[in-house]
């Protein structure tokens, strides 16, 4: 068995080197004792010493990283976990990884509590000035950190405080940093330090920084546990400001000048609804509100009376109207057409316009193929159908179609089953549903095409009829 005394100053470099001897002369985890800053007891004699060199050994930066915070905690076994670790990644490099192993867990935990007591430190050490007879001001600070973390945080402190001397005494080692020099020593119990002037400020900043409003007595007590509270000038304070602080924020909040909603100016600045035709068209002819409008040739507005009792409503433009500026007349509006005019329905005495105002294609070849838009483009689009309803303000709406039936209701899915029914908007105003006339085009059979056509034909005559009667 080998017995490992590591000491309490240079721990990490004491355990690198004694892991090396003991890894280089195939020592397994099981032969080793370790022990931090004292004599290694010697129950049944014989214990054996430390190979006199070690080989080089690559291991992975992620374990050195894990090592020197780890090495620095509490835990009696935190070496032998180490070791033990070191150990399996000659045979398994990628043990470091392995979130799930109990062992690995384990170590990612105490290299968190390290670093969280690390922060600590550096958070809740308290300065009082000292006599100096030098140039440089001195200081004294005692802390009492959880783990054994002194000597690697004191560089913090040389980096922060420079140009002063100071003196950070724990119960495990002390810091000393004089002229620009830092070393350590053994640790002391507490000393007994002179007020300092500057407590007062500490007072008063935290006084200040002590937000009524948003207090979290937990989440405080997590972020500076009590057992800090003792050394620290403000902490007396805290009892006070817990048990004011909902007098306090109640004043605070009736103290507060009434302002606005933060959203207001963003709802005065949109822009408001066109009331007229020409307004509709203008505002249409530059919208940007989707990517559409940059590969097509224009916005198609609707057209039709303004009192029209039926608003048509298809998809959007194809490749014909997108060039012509005027909605349905490409080969889908003439096959409307031709059906509207067998089942006595007037499209002249009807508003007709699209759920989506720019073409979607893509190129192949000459051709323009047209491209279903999608609920972005939908949605983005929907404004401007909003405002043409406003305009006409139709008794009855046709949708054609799923995209339309979506952009109405809400749910453009199976149209094919809910054709020849009527629903609502969300303000009410009656959807009848049915195919699109595209959809009759692209059916490949005729005997399907002439009977779907026949009943596309007989949703539109129904439409006639509801709008016929009073």
């Amino acid at each position: 068995m080998h017995a490992v005394t590591l000491p309490l100053q240079g721990t990490d470099h004491g355990f690198r080197d004694a892991a090396r001897r003991l890894i280089g002369a195939a020592v397994a985890p099981d032969q080793v004792s370790w022990h931090h800053g004292s004599a290694a007891p010697d129950l049944f004699g014989g214990s054996q010493a430390l190979p006199a060199t070690g080989a080089p050994i690559n291991v992975p930066r992620a374990f050195v990283e894990l090592m020197n915070a780890v090495v620095w905690h509490s835990d009696p076994e935190r070496f032998a976990r180490l070791y033990a670790l070191l150990w399996r990644l000659r045979d398994t490099p990628g043990a470091l990884q392995d979130r799930a192993d109990p062992a690995m867990a384990r170590l990612r935990k105490l290299e968190k509590e390290v670093r969280r007591d690390k922060h600590k430190m550096t958070a809740f050490v308290r300065f009082r000035e000292l006599d100096a007879d030098g140039p440089r001001r001195a200081f004294a600070a005692w802390f009492e950190p959880t783990h054994f973390i002194t000597e690697p945080t004191a560089p913090f402190f040389a980096r922060r405080f420079g140009d002063m001397d100071w003196i950070i005494q724990t119960p495990h080692l002390t810091a000393h940093f004089e002229n620009g020099t830092l070393r350590f020593s053994d640790g002391a119990p507490k000393p007994p330090l002179p007020d300092d002037a500057t407590e007062d400020l500490w007072r008063t900043y935290f006084t200040n920084i002590f937000n009524p409003a948003r207090l979290k007595v937990k989440a405080m007590q997590s972020e500076m546990p009590k057992k800090y509270w003792k050394n620290l000038p403000e902490a007396d304070l805290i009892p006070g400001l817990i048990a004011n602080a909902q007098s306090r924020a109640r004043a605070m909040q009736d103290a507060a000048p009434t302002l606005p909603p933060v959203f207001s100016d963003r709802i005065l600045s949109r822009p408001k609804p066109p009331d007229t035709r020409p307004e509709l068209h203008r505002q249409l002819s530059a919208c940007t509100r989707c990517p559409l409008h940059a590969d097509a040739t224009q916005a198609v507005p609707g057209e039709g009376p303004l009192d029209a009792p039926l608003m048509i409503v298809g998809e959007q433009p194809g490749d014909e109207e997108d060039l012509t500026g005027r909605p349905f007349t490409g080969p889908a509006g003439q096959l409307f057409d031709r059906i509207a005019r067998e089942a006595g329905l007037d499209r002249s005495a009807a508003y007709v316009t699209n759920a989506v105002k720019h073409f979607k294609f893509t190129p192949r070849g000459k051709r323009r193929i047209h491209q279903r838009p999608n609920n972005d483009e939908v949605q983005a689009c929907r404004w401007w159908l909003d405002a043409e309803r406003a305009l006409i303000e139709p008794r009855l709406i046709l949708a054609l179609g799923a995209t339309a039936a979506g952009t109405l209701t809400g749910n453009g899915k199976a149209i094919t089953t809910r054709r020849g029914t009527v629903e609502a908007t969300t303000d009410g105003t009656p959807v009848f549903l049915t195919v699109h006339p595209s959809y009759l085009l692209r059916l490949p059979d005729a005997a399907l095409r002439a009977q779907e056509t026949a009943r596309f034909r007989e949703d539109l005559r129904t439409v006639a009829a509801m709008i016929a009667a009073p």
